[in-house]
C-alpha cells in the first residue's frame, strides 16, 4: 500500500535547484511583468485576465478531487474512526479561537487609526450598481446559518462539478467513515484511492509549470483595469489592513508556533512558493494542493492534514475576518454613522457566523460584509461601494493570510493530537527540503520527539 495519500513534494528536488530555477523566482518575474504591463499598457493588461482566471480554473479543476482522495485515504488509514471526530472537533475549536481574534485585532486597529474619519459620504449619495449591487444582493439573502444548510449537496456529483469545497469535505468524511467502517472489504479501495492520488498530484505538477503564465495574466489584468491611482484614494484603509494583517501573522501566529518551538519565519519562508503564487493569483484556493503537499512534508499524519486544511478554506478565514471588521467599521466612519461599543461587539458576534462558508466563492468578502450589514441594519449597505475599486487589491492580502492560518492551524492541531514531532519539522525548516513520514511512522510521536532543536 502507497506510504501516504499525500505523494512527497516535487519541491524535494526543486530545493537543490539554484534559485533562478525555482518556481517562486519565475512566478515574481512574472508578476513585475504583469504589473508593468497594466501600467504601461492598460488595454493590454485588460486582454490578459482570460491567461490568468484559465490558471485559476486549472487548478480549482483540480481542488475537489484532490480534496477527496486526501481525505477518504486519510480516513481509511486511521486506527480508530475516533480519532477523525477528534481531529475535526480541534479544528473547528482552533478555527473559531483565530476567527475571533483576527475580528478583534481589525476591530481594535479601524478604532484606533480610523482611516474613514473626515470622508463624510452620505448614504444617499450612493448607488448601487454592476457586481457591486450583485453582491449585495446575494448578501441580503444570505442567513446566519447559511452555512449551515449549505453543507449538504443536492447531489454528490454536483458538489465536485460546483467546485464547493465544504460540500465535496462534508462528501469525503461520510466516504471515508463508511469506507473505515466496512472493514478488509473496503481495503482494495483506499489502495486504489491513494494510487489515484498519485495520478492526481502529477497533473497537478504539469498545470503548475504554467504558473508563470498565469501570475503574469492575473495582475497584468488587475494593474489594466483598476490601475495604482485606485490605489492613492484609499490608501489609508489599504495600508491599514495590511499593516494589522502582517501583525497578525507575525504577532499573533508567530506566538502560537513560538509555542510550539517553531520558527515562525521559517515557516513562511517555507511556504514562500505557495506565498508568490497566491500573490499573483488573488486566490489562495491557487495554493491550497501545494500547501496539502509542504504540510505533509513537514511529516504532519495524512488525516490531520487532509481535514484540518480543506476546512480552513471555509472556517478559517483569518485575513477575511480581518477585513471583514475593517471594511464594516470603516463604512460606518466615512459615512459618519455612530457605533457604540455594545453595537461593534453585535457587529462581531454576527461576523463570526457571516464569515464561514463562503471560502471559493467569487466576490465571498463582499458577500460575507452585505450579510454582516443587512443583518445588523445599523450601517448603511450601499456603503460598500466605497470600498468596491480597491477589494482586488486587498483580495491579495487576504489570501496570503488566510494561507498562514491555515498553515498554523494544521501544525496546532497535530500538536494536540500529540502527533508532531517537533525535531523532525525544524529539521525541514532548516533544510527547506519536505521529508514526509513513513506512514508507519504517522501515529502518536510521543513526548521525546516532542523536545525542540536549535534553530
Amino acid at each position: 500500500m502507497a506510504a501516504s495519500a499525500v505523494p512527497a513534494p516535487s519541491q524535494v528536488e526543486a530545493a537543490r535547484k539554484p534559485w533562478y530555477r525555482q518556481l517562486y523566482f519565475w512566478v515574481l518575474t512574472a508578476i513585475v511583468t504583469g504589473v508593468l504591463t497594466g501600467w504601461l499598457w492598460p488595454s493590454v493588461g485588460t486582454a490578459m485576465e482570460p491567461v490568468g482566471t484559465t490558471f485559476v480554473a486549472a487548478i480549482k479543476m483540480l481542488i475537489t478531487p484532490i480534496v477527496f482522495v486526501t481525505i477518504v485515504a486519510g480516513i481509511g488509514g486511521v486506527d480508530s474512526l475516533g480519532r477523525v471526530g477528534r481531529v475535526g472537533l480541534k479544528s473547528l475549536l482552533y478555527f473559531q479561537a483565530g476567527t475571533l481574534a483576527a475580528l478583534l485585532i481589525g476591530l481594535v486597529a479601524v478604532n484606533v487609526f480610523q482611516p474613514g474619519a473626515g470622508v463624510h459620504a452620505h448614504p444617499g449619495d450612493l448607488q448601487l450598481a454592476g457586481e457591486a449591487g450583485q453582491y449585495v444582493k446575494d448578501g441580503e439573502g444570505q442567513s446566519w446559518w447559511h452555512f449551515l444548510t449549505d453543507l449538504v449537496p443536492t447531489s454528490a456529483v454536483g458538489a465536485f462539478a460546483e467546485g464547493n469545497i465544504l460540500q465535496v469535505l462534508f462528501f469525503s468524511v461520510l466516504f471515508g467513515i463508511a469506507l473505515k467502517a466496512v472493514g478488509p472489504v473496503g481495503g482494495p479501495l483506499v489502495d486504489g484511492i491513494q494510487r489515484l492520488s498519485a495520478v492526481i498530484f502529477k497533473i497537478l505538477h504539469y498545470v503548475m509549470l504554467a504558473a508563470p503564465v498565469g501570475a503574469f495574466g492575473a495582475m497584468a489584468f488587475t494593474i489594466g483595469k483598476y490601475g495604482f491611482s485606485t490605489l492613492g484614494s484609499l490608501g489609508r484603509l489599504i495600508g491599514l489592513f495590511y499593516g494589522t494583517s502582517a501583525f497578525f501573522v507575525i504577532v499573533v501566529l508567530g506566538a502560537v508556533t513560538a509555542a510550539l518551538r517553531i520558527s515562525i519565519f521559517r515557516l513562511l519562508r517555507y511556504l514562500r512558493e505557495e506565498f508568490v503564487l497566491v500573490l499573483g493569483t488573488s486566490s489562495s484556493e491557487s495554493a491550497l494542493p501545494r500547501l496539502m503537499q509542504k504540510l505533509a512534508g513537514l511529516g504532519i499524519r495524512r488525516d490531520i492534514v487532509g481535514l484540518t486544511v480543506p476546512t480552513g478554506y471555509s472556517f478559517n478565514l483569518d485575513g477575511s475576518s480581518i477585513y471583514l471588521s475593517l471594511a464594516a467599521v470603516y463604512i460606518a466612519q466615512a459615512t459618519d454613522t455612530p457605533l457604540s461599543i455594545g453595537q461593534q461587539l453585535g457587529l462581531l458576534a454576527v461576523m463570526i457566523l457571516t464569515s464561514k462558508g463562503s471560502g471559493g466563492i467569487t466576490g465571498a468578502g463582499f458577500i460575507a460584509l452585505a450579510a454582516t450589514l443587512s443583518t445588523v441594519g445599523t450601517i448603511p449597505a450601499a456603503g460598500i461601494m466605497l470600498i468596491f475599486g480597491i477589494d482586488k487589491f486587498m483580495s491579495e492580502c487576504r489570501a496570503l493570510t488566510n494561507l498562514a492560518g491555515n498553515a498554523v492551524a494544521t501544525l496546532v492541531v497535530a500538536r494536540w493530537e500529540n502527533a508532531l514531532d517537533i525535531a523532525h519539522v525544524n529539521r525541514v525548516l532548516h533544510t527547506g527540503k519536505p521529508q514526509p513520514r513513513p506512514a508507519q511512522e504517522q501515529t502518536a510521536v510521543g513526548p521525546s520527539a516532542q523536545l525542540p532543536t536549535k534553530t
